[in-house]
């Protein structure tokens, strides 16, 4: 029998023939003037839709009226997330279940409301009888984010009413979801780390007066225990990744898959999907992994190595060879990513209470040389600074969350979003999403089978 990996020679003359047949090159787009991806020359997204739910500020114009590229600002339902960031912690509470209220309602909810609303999570933090056994250990998976795709499309059947996409239903399913991605990655981590790894298999139930971020260090670790501080910035971590406007890849993503009218499950597994990717949510694990080949091929107390480091990756000379630092550069932002920029001021305090002084030194060196490496190398129409994959990835490994997990963390906090903006979708006018594709290719004449 043949193996699911096995490239056959039969497989590889198909690939040619697909390889061959396809004529389309990258100059045809500009001749045609088709926006690749969604994208004009400069990189500027075209505008698709309208939301509410928040915004991305990256240019301000100038005395003439021309934008010019300004420190980043992201608005979460109008409100600067520095201002909510500081508004919560200032207070030592724990932001992630406010911002879930604040996106999906479009309002700050009052102290009563957001014991209310804590309470309802709290509540629905569970799975459903036998699903852990069934649907997670049973089949467990060496890749996170493959089995929560799974575990999301199983658990329509498990919904009396999957298919209704009234509001209250559908605010009811998101919630639901946001409760369970918690316990769906990490239990799916643990069946990795038991049946893949041959460790101990570990499943601890979450308690529902607990946080969020207070029930994920708790189910993920060995003895349960966990730092206030760990909690918190593990909070804002969540805070931070839980929406970006709604032209980023995953959420569009959702737009699209909700406009067709599907259920609730299946516009989240596609989004899962698409924040697989290492473009999109899986580029956090890639920045650990690259610094840990640099710290393995690097003196990294020595600024000429590091600079000639970078270098060598945008050469494509250095760790996956893809000619990338992984990190920097954002499709938006340019002088600044003001979640980069939160997560940094965190990351140095959580570094000094942990000892990873030398690690956070090394980050920062990175963030500076890097723009002025890919300024050399690269035709690039804007700026380039670090981006929030930079950092969480420094404050997940701080936290010990397994590379694993990186990407997870990201959904687990992303499902909010996608959830407001799915709530949004469905109550537009109902149009399909069908953006057209301009065919290049003329017109050839069928052949008979027996004449080919």
């Amino acid at each position: 029998m043949t193996s699911y990996a096995q490239i056959t020679p039969y497989i590889a003359a198909l690939s040619q023939k697909s390889k061959d047949n396809n004529h389309i090159e990258p100059a045809m787009y500009a001749e045609n003037d088709v926006k690749r991806g969604l994208r004009d020359l400069s990189g500027n997204g075209v505008v698709t839709g309208l939301t509410e739910i928040s915004r991305i500020v990256s240019k301000t114009p100038d005395e003439n009226g021309v934008p010019r590229p300004c420190a980043g600002k992201l608005y979460y339902r109008g409100i600067d997330v520095r201002d909510f960031v500081n508004g919560f912690m200032r207070e030592k509470r724990f932001g992630f279940e406010e911002l879930t209220y604040l996106l999906l309602t479009g309002e700050l909810p009052d102290p009563a409301e957001l014991a209310d609303f804590c309470r309802t999570v709290g509540e629905y933090r569970s799975l459903p009888p036998s699903f852990v056994r069934d649907m997670i250990l049973k089949a467990s998976s060496k890749n996170v984010m493959n089995l929560m795709s799974r575990s999301v499309l199983a658990l329509y059947s498990y919904d009396e009413n999957p298919d209704d996409i009234s509001l209250p239903n559908v605010m009811r399913q998101s919630l639901q979801l946001i409760s369970m991605f918690p316990l769906i990655a990490v239990y799916g981590y643990h069946a990795y780390r038991h049946y893949h790894l041959g460790q101990t298999l570990m499943i601890r139930n979450p308690l529902p007066e607990l946080s969020t971020a207070e029930n994920l260090l708790r189910i993920l670790r060995k003895n349960a225990k966990y730092t206030e501080q760990e909690a918190r910035i593990l909070d804002l971590a969540l805070v931070l990744h839980a929406e970006h406007g709604g032209g980023n890849n995953s959420t569009f993503t959702t737009h699209v898959v909700s406009s067709s009218g599907t259920d609730t499950y299946s516009s989240v597994a596609a989004a899962l999907g698409s924040l697989k990717g290492p473009r999109h949510g899986g580029a956090n694990v890639k920045v650990a992994q690259m610094f840990d080949d640099m710290k393995k091929n690097v003196n990294t107390k020595d600024d000429g190595q590091i600079r000639d480091y970078l270098s060598r990756l945008l050469a494509k000379d250095a760790f996956d060879r893809a000619g990338l630092i992984y990190g920097m550069g954002h499709a938006v932002y340019s002088v600044s990513d003001p979640r980069a920029d939160i997560l940094k001021e965190c990351a140095r305090e959580l570094a000094a209470e942990n000892g990873f002084e030398e690690d956070y030194l090394l980050y920062s060196k990175v963030a500076r040389f890097a723009p002025e490496l890919i300024a050399e190398k690269r035709k690039i129409y804007k700026g380039v600074s670090a981006n929030v994959d930079f950092y969480s990835g420094l404050v997940y490994k701080m936290l010990t969350l397994p590379y694993e997990l990186f990407t997870p963390m990201f959904a687990v906090a992303r499902i909010t979003g996608w959830s407001a903006h799915r709530l949004e979708e469905i109550q537009l006018n109902g149009k399909i999403i069908r953006p057209t594709y301009l065919a290049v290719n003329g017109e050839t004449p069928y052949v008979p089978l027996h004449k080919r």
